[in-house]
């Protein structure tokens, strides 16, 4: 019985914490919500302390494997790959700006509450080790280094952590998601500010999704016109990469049918077995977009005013946060949780509720991923093709 609850996609998890926390926001006490308020606040805590260890433990050695890898080609995909997802992120924040305040409306969480206010019975403080930009400096220092020295014990030591911090989030903060909404959700209910959220989230879901799509038939025809061949036949061979992906919610586990898709569009199998493992890793452009919409929409229902120059700041330390975090579950949303917060100005409340529009669907944001990594392999074979020469 325990094997087959363990095997329920997160998304139902999701889901099934939602009606729970709805159903318990109706019909407990006001100490049974100051009870769950605890424990929203406890696994905050912990979240909060191990962003900071993920970035450590899993950016350090991707940065010392990218510092040895394969030349012009690897900084060619390097770059495209971060320009794109920043380009994405970017596109989902101004589309954001002028579609959702058309159907969210601005405030609609403290117009809608009715004034409660549920205080926790123990605030525990757990200080992470040090904030998320240093630990993104610690890196980016650690992982340049160790690459240029060739210290093989510095980069097997972060290896080992990252398999740790990777072992308790995959075994400890995955899992406690849905708990964690669950509380968030009941004390919304008994607050009076679930029906806002509730209504917004599929408006969020339907508005990022279309998104994605727009962007990839966007990023298609700059692919098509480098490879010169016809965009809409290019994302047409890709349509069995984005169905698996979007219905197993994994860039990394469909890599064998991205490759077979890349191989149908004419990529050589060089280029394609080069560019779409790396790219499983470094290009989110639909786990940018769907964050994005994601954020606007709760910087809308809570009335909250987020600078330009705020956006900018998150999504160029965002992109680079996100380079290993395909190798957790959730890992993007897990990589951006600190910069929201330090950069963006969230609180633990409005950060669960973006959390659970990012999660309400998720599949969606990989399906993009995977087949925007077509196009990025697209663009590469049309500059190096076989003439690459992988070390």
């Amino acid at each position: 019985m325990k094997g087959d609850i363990m095997k329920i996609p997160l998304v139902w998890k999701i889901l099934i914490a939602m009606a729970l926390g709805v159903a318990l926001g109706f019909v407990l006490p006001d100490v049974g919500i100051r009870a769950l308020k605890t424990v929203n606040v406890l696994f905050a805590q912990i979240l909060k302390f191990i962003v900071p260890l993920l970035i450590l433990g899993l950016v350090t050695p991707a940065i010392v494997d990218a510092g040895r890898g394969a030349g012009k080609m690897l900084v060619t995909v390097m770059l495209l790959s971060y320009f794109s997802t920043c380009t994405a992120a970017f596109f989902g924040w101004g589309c954001g700006i002028e579609l959702l305040p058309l159907y969210v409306e601005k405030g609609a969480i403290g117009v809608i509450g009715n004034g409660k206010t549920f205080a926790p019975f123990i605030d525990l403080k757990i200080p992470p080790v040090c904030d998320v930009l240093t630990a993104l400096a610690i890196a980016f220092m650690v992982g340049i280094g160790a690459a240029a020295t060739r210290a093989e014990a510095v980069r097997r030591w972060f290896c080992e952590f990252g398999g740790i911090v990777k072992f308790a989030i995959e075994k400890a903060i995955i899992p406690g998601l849905p708990l964690y909404i669950m509380t968030m959700i009941a004390e919304m209910t008994a607050s009076g500010k679930i029906g806002a959220m509730a209504g917004t989230m599929f408006k969020v879901i339907g508005t990022g999704w279309a998104l994605t799509i727009v962007f990839l038939v966007i990023l298609y025809s700059i692919a098509g016109a480098f490879a010169r061949r016809n965009p809409l036949k290019l994302l047409w061979n890709m349509c069995p990469a984005y169905l698996t992906a979007l219905s197993i919610a994994s860039s990394s586990a469909v890599i064998p049918v991205t490759l077979e898709c890349c191989r149908k569009n004419g990529v050589s199998e060089e280029t394609g077995g080069f560019v779409v493992p790396l790219c499983a890793n470094v290009h989110m452009v639909g786990s940018a977009i769907k964050l994005m919409v994601s954020l606007w929409a709760v910087a809308i229902i809570y009335g909250l005013d987020i600078s330009i120059g705020q956006i900018v700041h998150f999504v160029f330390l965002f992109a680079v946060a996100a380079v290993a975090a395909p190798g957790v579950m959730s890992g993007v949303l897990m990589a951006s949780i600190g910069f929201v917060e330090s950069v963006v100005g969230l609180s633990a409340e409005q950060i669960s509720v973006m959390m659970t529009f990012y999660l309400a669907l998720d599949g969606y944001g990989p399906a993009a991923n995977v087949t925007g990594d077509g196009a990025i392999a697209l663009v590469i074979d049309r500059f190096f093709g076989r003439r690459a020469k992988l070390a």
